[in-house]
């Protein structure tokens, strides 16, 4: 009786236009739906704080698990191997998955921020990035804050080969420089404004236009086979996002216990992040179009590559759009 309910629902849907076109021969529900959370995922915090994915899921009997993203690059090793059917990440980062040929879909916008910067120690005599030649610098290969790191290099005349990159996660990195065994650090939020704060480190170099977007993922198959479960999920993600507008003051408190940082942090980290938008436009590609050279300039992904392709086969603006709308003019 369930799977017929089920199917009758999914027929409506594909009916009235609910679920995008190209997913005609979908199932109807997975029995358990793996989401990501993470600190650099605001939002994801206030869905596991709120159980809202589990509200909605109940009366399908869909289990949801949740599972810990430290950063982008397991987030997406995640879903490569699908440990998570929905994890966040940075957008490039997700372009560097794709391009190495994981069949991954960006199906929503949870964030436009500011989120890396580099930084040194307090004592520290290096005052810029052109400084950084021949030093120890830690980062998380495929995370946001190294290709920052490596677009910021470049910016300043150099690559990743006049210096060290130590290869550690965000929390490791910061340790490593409060220990003195790096001379910099490529970090995220909230480490980084946590040891600005309470390590006084300095922040050399920050750009706004190196950060990229914080979207959601999905592989191809999970999209064509569950996507009344994508739907809504960016459907409740919606709901976070609305929320989180309304609540400043509630978010930064949720944010501050999640993250296990003092509400000052919280507060900091939080005024670096606009949720004003979920949805995928004209300039968001542009702009990731724009970065993705560092890609091929620091050998990372095969030189033949069109990497202008792999971002439209990318960039799945159809969930959204059927939760959200279209934007005029953008």
């Amino acid at each position: 009786m369930r799977r017929f309910i089920s199917k009758s629902i999914l027929c409506i849907s594909l009916a009235l236009g609910l679920i995008p076109s190209g997913y005609v021969s979908a199932a109807p529900l997975p029995s358990e739906l793996s989401v990501d959370y993470s600190y650099y995922n605001p939002l994801s915090l206030v869905l596991k704080r709120f159980n809202w994915l589990e509200d909605e899921f109940k009366a399908d009997h869909v289990r949801i698990r949740r599972v810990f993203s430290p950063g982008s690059d397991l987030a997406l090793k995640n879903l490569q191997a699908d440990s998570v059917n929905i994890a966040s990440s940075a957008i490039l980062s997700s372009v560097w998955s794709r391009a190495g040929g994981t069949p991954i879909k960006v199906v929503y916008i949870f964030t436009r921020a500011e989120w890396e910067s580099i930084v040194v120690p307090r004592d520290s005599p290096i005052n810029s990035v052109t400084a950084l030649k021949g030093k120890r610098i830690a980062a998380a290969p495929g995370t946001d804050p190294y290709f920052f790191l490596l677009r910021a290099l470049r910016e300043a005349g150099l690559h990743k080969d006049d210096v060290v990159i130590v290869p550690m996660s965000h929390a490791q990195g910061r340790a490593a420089l409060e220990k003195s065994t790096v001379d910099a650090w490529a970090g995220g939020v909230p480490y980084s404004a946590e040891s600005q704060l309470e390590n006084g480190f300095r922040v050399i170099y920050r750009n706004a236009l190196f950060n990229s977007d914080g979207v959601l993922n999905v592989t191809e198959a999970f999209a064509g086979k569950y996507p009344e479960a994508v739907l809504r999920v960016i459907k409740v993600y919606e709901k976070a996002r609305k929320w989180a507008l309304r609540h400043p003051d509630d978010l930064e408190v949720i944010y501050s216990e999640e993250a296990k940082i003092p509400l000052p942090i919280s507060r900091l980290v939080l005024s670096k992040f606009d949720f004003s938008d979920p949805r995928i436009v004209r300039n968001d590609i542009r702009v990731v179009k724009l970065s993705s050279p560092v890609l091929k300039e620091e050998q990372l992904i095969n030189r033949d590559l069109n990497v202008n392709k792999v971002i439209d086969d990318l960039i799945d603006t159809s969930f959204v759009l059927k939760q959200v709308g279209p934007v005029s003019g953008r």
